[in-house]
């Protein structure tokens, strides 16, 4: 993709010789839990309010790896959840789950760890921790590691007659931003692309941007430590790359790999330091949030013309991609297109505009997610966004994004909406609502996101019921 500092040797290769990686691939929300939500289900988080990270998929909802289960796959899950609830079963979803518990020595981390310093200093929400002591074990003990030997165990050791759906949800490279060696040195700092610039008073920003900055207490970070923490973040996803790496020479091993689809990607981005700000947040839609990784290798005997795509796509696109591989009839109204014909190199457009969703309307207490943090703990690294958040003031606004090629239009049901031409300001500094020049552009984005709402508003369950 062009990223002089990044270290992902096996999945260059991969979009070089045997797949393609997608440039302009979008989420449909710029946190966890909606977000895989909808790739799982095909469906924008409206349809069924999947809006907080405590509304996970209901018993009654269509979650792709079930339907994998019922189609005869032999399902291994390891990794994060994030998808289905914790007061439910796991068992529809999946035939083995791979433990979630990891030794607490090492890849537990306290409260108040050491390395985040005093409660008043500049690295207390950073969550920058640098270089993990490995000691004397070869790689770091933590829960992706645990969760990547599981699956390569599973593989090494898998002998059924099913065929095999491996989900592998890792962690990296969330925050905190921490890696071992050789990982962490891996990374050339000079090459590190420079940060996008912090908004001079936040003019035309959401106004949830301007509280997180505040209240992460990183105005007076050098370029050198934001450089040190994109560097890190960067030895994360090459760490990411290794561990892919691996599992695909374990298929190979196995002769598994021509006949396997692999698809790699991200529920969502970070900001590393993009507008002087880290992680996330729940409802505004910059490219470094929303636009992520999608690369996919199909099976042997589907065509593919390996390179970079620049067709927008969305992550809802991947279940109907499965469904077009696997030749599954869906069993519910969704909205995902299947993405072979670009893989094919058939054709190389795909949808005019994507979309990304995300906040609650005043008095919905309820998505608030008190329950990140119910005692509204200021030694919470995500406490800076988690108070925003319950704010009844017009910072934790609904909010949508409606994105084509050039444009981003982000409607704010509470707060100024949101203009920008990426091609004259990709860093999405410039907020261009009030621009009359603009004014076309901004009545036909208007009229997309009206055509988008009434395409996807609701879903008309197959079920036909008898009328008595």
């Amino acid at each position: 993709m062009g990223n002089p500092a990044a270290v992902t040797p096996n999945l260059d290769n991969l979009c070089r010789t045997e797949g393609v990686s997608f440039r302009h691939a979008f989420c449909q929300s710029p946190v966890c839990t909606p977000s895989r939500c909808s790739f799982m289900s095909g469906w924008y988080p409206h349809v069924r309010g999947h809006r907080t990270m405590f509304h996970m998929m209901a018993p009654d909802e269509p979650v792709l790896l079930r339907r994998l289960r019922e189609e005869g796959y032999f399902v291994w899950w390891g990794g994060k959840n994030d998808l289905t609830p914790g007061q439910d079963s796991i068992e529809p979803y999946c035939d083995v789950r791979n433990p979630t518990d990891w030794p607490p020595l090492r890849g537990e981390i306290p409260p108040d760890p050491a390395w985040r310093g005093s409660p008043q200093g500049d690295n207390y929400y950073s969550f920058y921790q640098g270089r993990l002591d490995k000691g004397p074990e070869d790689f770091f003990i933590d829960f992706d590691w645990k969760q990547v030997t599981g699956a390569l165990d599973f593989i090494n050791g898998y002998d059924g007659d099913k065929p095999l759906c491996v989900y592998l949800p890792l962690h990296f490279p969330h925050p905190t931003y921490r890696v071992e060696e050789p990982w962490y040195s891996i990374i050339d700092r000079a090459k590190v692309p420079p940060r996008g610039p912090t908004p001079p008073g936040f003019a035309g920003k959401p106004g949830m941007l301007k509280g997180i900055y505040h209240r992460q207490q990183m105005q007076n970070w050098s370029e050198e430590r934001f450089t040190e923490l994109r560097a890190t973040y960067l030895g994360m996803c090459a760490r990411v790359d290794h561990q892919y790496g691996m599992i695909a020479d374990a298929l190979k091993a196995r002769c598994m790999y021509e006949d396997t689809a692999l698809f790699v990607f991200s529920d969502h981005g970070d900001f590393t330091g993009d507008y002087g700000l880290v992680e996330k947040t729940q409802n505004t839609f910059e490219d470094c949030l929303t636009r992520v990784p999608l690369l996919i290798k199909p099976p042997s005997g589907i065509p593919v013309k390996p390179r970079i795509s620049d067709a927008l796509v969305e992550l809802i696109d991947f279940p109907a991609t499965v469904e077009a591989l696997l030749g599954i009839e869906p069993r519910h109204t969704h909205f995902g297109r299947s993405l072979l014909p670009l893989i094919a190199g058939e054709r190389d457009d795909h949808r005019d505009a994507v979309f990304c969703e995300g906040g609650r309307l005043h008095g919905e207490t309820h998505c608030m997610e008190i329950e990140s943090n119910p005692e509204n703990n200021p030694s919470d690294l995500y406490w800076p966004r988690q108070q925003m958040q319950r704010s009844e003031g017009p910072e934790h606004t609904k909010a949508v994004m409606c994105r084509t090629g050039r444009y981003k239009y982000v409607r704010r049901l509470y707060e100024r909406d949101e203009l920008y031409d990426l091609a004259a300001d990709p860093g999405e500094v410039v907020n261009r609502i009030d621009d009359r020049q603009l004014a076309p552009v901004l009545a036909e984005l208007k009229e997309r996101l009206l055509t988008f709402y009434l395409e996807t508003a609701d879903v008309v369950p197959h079920r036909i019921d008898v009328r008595n």
